[in-house]
């Protein structure tokens, strides 16, 4: 006879990839390797020892050596120099300012990596960023061959966790200059608190016909369908909040997420400032540089409805349409975010070195200077720029990591589609195509697997009394805004800076 046990768990496990789909499989082997391999083969210590090299801080015989001071002991009995040797490991003596010494260069190693600042955090919030992305081009490419829509898509838990690791991430940096009693940071940081929270409140007064987020329309969207769904459970109810509150708590979001990238901003107008210094003479170099500060502001006014939807999608280009369609504009727009992704990924190195070459300018302005530094004073102002590399990795590469995965939740939660980029000819065939290849539901069951049967439809009806809240118009309002908030405030920081270092450099020069 058969197996009938065997057949209730096959059928069991049948039953289960139903529910939980391929995207379950793509989960767990992105889990096992960042448990498992991630110490082995890690792409952020691949980045950061691709091409990086650092500067060494000079010894005291080095220094000593070019300041003309003796070396210790000399001229003193057996038994002071012993002494000294035994109570004194680290001497300190003075050197001028202006001494005569070369910085020697060695490359970035992977075990010097380890004792830098902040360096756990990088190497987890970029391999599992670049896990999730895996698992979110799979989960697409499923969901494009396959169109089990019933499934619940697994890639957005991956994108939450992912924002959830940039924010906690940005929250520690933040916390680190507002535990910091002496420059000001702290201040710094609550006067771009209000700035933004003042901008915040101007931009949700502006009406949806030129800020096209559709925040209202999906808020109200979002308030029918939550009392349509209360009255049905008995509850009588006008909504959940107001828009007026709803707007208020938007902008008090709005203040912290600016407060958090103030100093990313900043950060990454210093680096910017610094690449192109080193750029003069390679004008690819300094092409690629300018499009890459270049592409926030292109996302930014690519939501300002005047002067680009309805310069791109109206019909001033041709009598017989328009240039681009609305669908494709939308997913343009999104495309943007990941070119800016992939250009901040491979401008990389070029950011990190600057800063890196950090050392030697101090140096060199340090020679400018009169008076004398002791030498602890003088080794570490060189290996503090080393010692803060992976901080500078996380201003510099945290908010783009934001900003990329709430274009994938908008993406998916908006209700999106890829292929609308390419032309209406390629959607209607490949939707043809979909429906053809939909699978037909199983016509059998087995009695063992009633209690999955039946936990599979419950979780399927809770999704499904969710979606009826929240709709992909309510995602699309809200993710719309927030993506480009995040984009706006980076920016804006960013060209802040951008000021303040020009009017420094004039003052220096």
């Amino acid at each position: 006879m058969p197996n009938c046990s065997g057949t209730s768990q096959l059928a069991a496990t049948g039953i289960k990839m139903a529910v939980l789909g391929v995207q379950f499989v793509f989960s767990l082997v992105m889990f096992s390797f960042l448990q498992k391999l991630s110490p082995y083969y890690s792409f952020a210590r691949w980045l950061m020892c691709r091409r990086l090299v650092r500067y060494l801080h000079p010894t005291d015989e080095d220094l000593r050596t070019q300041a003309g001071i003796a070396p210790p002991g000399k001229g003193k009995g057996r038994r002071n120099d012993k002494k000294e040797k035994t109570n004194n490991t680290t001497e300190t003596f003075m050197v001028p300012r202006n001494i005569d010494i070369q910085l020697e260069i060695t490359r970035v190693e992977p075990v010097d990596l380890v004792p830098l600042h902040f360096y756990p955090e990088f190497q987890w919030l970029l391999d599992f960023s670049i896990c999730a992305c895996i698992v979110y081009i799979l989960t697409e490419i499923y969901y494009a061959l396959s169109m089990h829509h019933i499934e619940f898509n697994a890639s957005i838990l991956w994108c939450l966790l992912a924002i959830g690791f940039c924010l906690r991430t940005l929250l520690s940096q933040t916390a680190l200059y507002f535990r910091t009693e002496e420059g000001g940071e702290r201040i710094l940081c609550i006067t771009f608190g209000f700035f933004y929270l003042v901008l915040g409140m101007g931009v949700l007064v502006v009406g949806d016909d030129i800020l096209e987020f559709g925040l209202e329309e999906g808020y109200r969207n979002f308030s029918g369908n939550a009392e349509q769904f209360l009255k049905q459970q008995g509850v009588e109810s006008t909504g959940p909040v107001s828009l007026l509150t709803f707007k208020i708590a938007l902008a008090i979001t709005c203040s912290i997420l600016g407060a958090f990238l103030t100093f990313p901003g900043l950060r990454l107008a210093k680096l910017h400032s610094d690449a192109m210094k080193y750029a003069r003479e390679n004008y690819v170099k300094q092409t690629l540089l300018h499009l890459n500060y270049a592409l926030p502001l292109l996302i930014m006014l690519s939501y300002i409805k005047p002067i680009a939807r309805n310069v791109f999608c109206g019909h001033l280009w041709t009598s017989s349409g328009a240039l681009i369609p609305d669908d494709s504009f939308d997913n343009i727009r999104l495309l943007l975010v990941v070119g800016m992704f992939i250009a901040r990924l491979a401008l990389f190195s070029t950011f990190m070195q600057s800063h890196l070459n950090l050392a030697h300018l101090k140096l060199q302005l340090m020679k400018r200077e009169a008076g004398k530094i002791s030498n602890v004073d003088l080794q570490k102002m060189i290996t503090r720029v080393f010692y803060y590399l992976c901080v500078v990795a996380l201003q510099y590469i945290t908010p783009v990591i934001l900003i990329l995965f709430m274009t994938f939740l908008l993406k998916t939660l908006g209700d999106y589609s890829w292929t609308t980029v390419l032309g209406e000819k390629v959607t209607g065939l490949w939707s043809q195509k979909n429906q053809g290849n939909r699978p037909m539901a199983a016509s059998t069951r087995v009695n063992e697997t009633d209690s999955i049967l039946d936990t599979a439809a419950h979780f399927t009806y809770t999704i499904g009394n969710l979606r009826t809240i929240f709709t992909p118009v309510w995602y699309r309002g809200l993710l719309s805004f927030l993506m480009w908030w995040i984009c706006t405030v980076w920016f804006t920081s960013t060209s802040l800076g951008m000021l303040y270092y020009s009017q420094s450099e004039t003052m220096i020069s």
